[in-house]
């Protein structure tokens, strides 16, 4: 392998921030400890959008989901967008791709396409012949299930099969979302222990195959980028033993609303507190705005949850430690930069939410970040300095000596992970938009203060994070807050009208 650095970018799909065993003693997570150990902690780091596919496209792009348009769950990241597989490649990097996109939706059409939809998710032989390119990924291998859900299928259904399970199929179901028992389906929802053999789950099949990338370009002699994309933690809560015993319910701290926190709460929130609630005003497209709903559940049922959700992350981060591991059998962990996150946090229990949706408390858009490069990046450094998703590509880029395409809107934060800069951004912006106004938020948190804005509607929100770090006390319609409210604005304003990319230089002045 050239000995041009290596960048490995490890995400999780749905992961709280605080699940690192390193700060969270109810969790064990000794291999991302130890990674942490080995280099940056980061405690402020921000997604662009609390949900996968905005985020998703936004890590391969460097734009913000209202830049580069796949602005929500169930749109398209259009195949024209620069990313940063087509630039790594382009300086001779090999770049791939393992495990979840999610750049696609599920449903085809005439005039958007979907190579991430039916019946094409189950075509074997397409799959078997399809390795990329894909969004500038020179190499792919792909899947689209989350648990035992139907979607099941592409490159690591063709992997089970290869290594002797023929009948994978029977530990997954028709879809856990809307099963129908009136269909005859054999296959029901799981939940707690999975059926399937923990050798044959996505976490073994993404270690598997990222570390086979790694082998052949350094076979080749060509520097590697690849992204490990693990499923886990996100629901369905599903997990093979031992995992799925690991912990104990009646022994964790389980979240829960304050009672009182939403009487300041912008309506829709206040609603997912309510046994029957009416989303119906916030319905201008004809489809379930995602993520509202009833949230309320029995504490009994997010304890049982939360322990699941913690042996989901327990298994995933032996799978990492094996990857991580494997860097260093190979020779080529002192010259990669790794960076683990995900794509976005989670709610289970906290302020009496439920997964995620149009939410932007620390709890779904904040994400746990490392990042390590021997020699480089300073070892068991925890850092405040705040992150962006947004800015993985253009760092990354300069890692590795390329070009920053001038379309890309995120900072570069090396100098910051190599603890010789100050900090490269003093706010982060966050996106929500589900419905064209209804639904649609942007959030600027600094290092004291979050603000959020709620298109043509009068209320917002408005946290102190040092004084109120649970976001329990909305400020924003309290008058004694009323000139901190403007400046914040103000501060957003600019911070927006700041991200507009400048792709041309100025070449004359007439």
């Amino acid at each position: 392998m050239s000995k041009r650095t290596n960048i490995l970018l490890i995400t999780s799909d749905q992961q709280h921030w605080n699940t690192l065993g390193k700060h969270q003693p109810e969790i064990k997570t000794p291999n991302l400890d130890r990674l942490a150990a080995e280099g940056m902690l980061f405690k402020r780091a921000y997604c662009p959008n609390p949900t996968c596919t905005p985020t998703r496209a936004s890590l391969i792009t460097g734009q913000y989901p209202s830049m580069h348009g796949a602005w929500a769950l169930g749109t398209k990241l259009p195949e024209s967008a620069v990313t940063i597989g087509e630039a790594l490649g382009r300086e001779g990097y090999g770049t791939a791709l393992i495990g979840k996109a999610h750049f696609q939706p599920l449903r085809n059409t005439e005039q958007w396409p979907s190579m991430e939809s039916y019946p094409l998710l189950k075509d074997d032989a397409y799959w078997a012949g399809f390795h990329g390119p894909f969004y500038g990924f020179e190499h792919v291998e792909l899947t689209r299930n989350h648990g035992d859900e139907s979607h099941v299928g592409q490159h690591y259904g063709l992997w089970m099969r290869e290594r002797g399970l023929t009948d994978w199929e029977k530990h997954f179901q028709t879809s856990w979302q809307e099963f129908d028992y009136s269909e005859g389906e054999s296959n029901p929802p799981q939940f707690g222990p999975w059926t399937l053999p923990e050798d044959y789950h996505m976490n073994a099949w993404i270690t598997e195959r990222t570390a086979a990338w790694f082998d052949r370009c350094k076979e080749e002699g060509r520097p590697c980028f690849a992204w490990a994309s693990y499923f886990d933690p996100h629901p369905p809560y599903l997990v093979p033993e031992p995992w799925a015993s690991m912990y104990d319910p009646s022994k964790l701290t389980v979240p829960a609303a304050t009672p009182g926190e939403h009487d300041d709460s912008p309506p829709y929130i206040r609603m997912t507190q309510q046994e029957n609630p009416d989303f119906a005003g916030f319905d201008e497209t004809g489809h379930r705005p995602h993520g509202l709903g009833c949230h309320l559940q029995c504490r009994e049922k997010t304890a049982r949850e939360l322990a699941l959700y913690y042996g989901m992350v327990s298994m995933m981060d032996r799978y990492i430690g094996r990857l991580i591991d494997h860097l260093e059998k190979i020779g080529e962990k002192e010259n990669t930069l790794i960076v683990f996150t995900s794509d976005h946090g989670h709610y289970i229990g906290h302020h009496g939410l439920i997964a995620k949706g149009p939410f932007h408390y620390e709890d779904g858009v904040r994400v746990p970040m490392i990042a390590s490069w021997p020699g480089r990046i300073p070892a068991g450094v925890e850092s405040d300095a705040i992150q962006s998703l947004v800015d993985l590509p253009v760092s990354f880029l300069k890692a590795g000596g390329a070009q920053v395409p001038p379309v890309m809107q995120g900072v570069d934060q090396l100098p910051v992970w190599t603890g010789g800069g100050t900090p490269a951004r003093d706010h982060a912006l966050i996106e929500f938009r589900d419905q064209p106004t209804a639904l649609h938020m942007r959030t600027y948190v600094n290092d004291r203060y979050k603000l959020t804005v709620h298109c043509r509607r009068d209320y917002g929100e408005l946290y102190d994070l040092r004084e109120d770090p649970g976001e329990i006390r909305n400020l924003w319609d309290r008058p004694e807050h009323r000139a901190l409210k403007a400046e914040l604005i103000r501060k957003m304003v600019d911070a927006e009208m700041a991200r507009e990319p400048m792709w041309m230089p100025r070449v004359s002045f007439a």
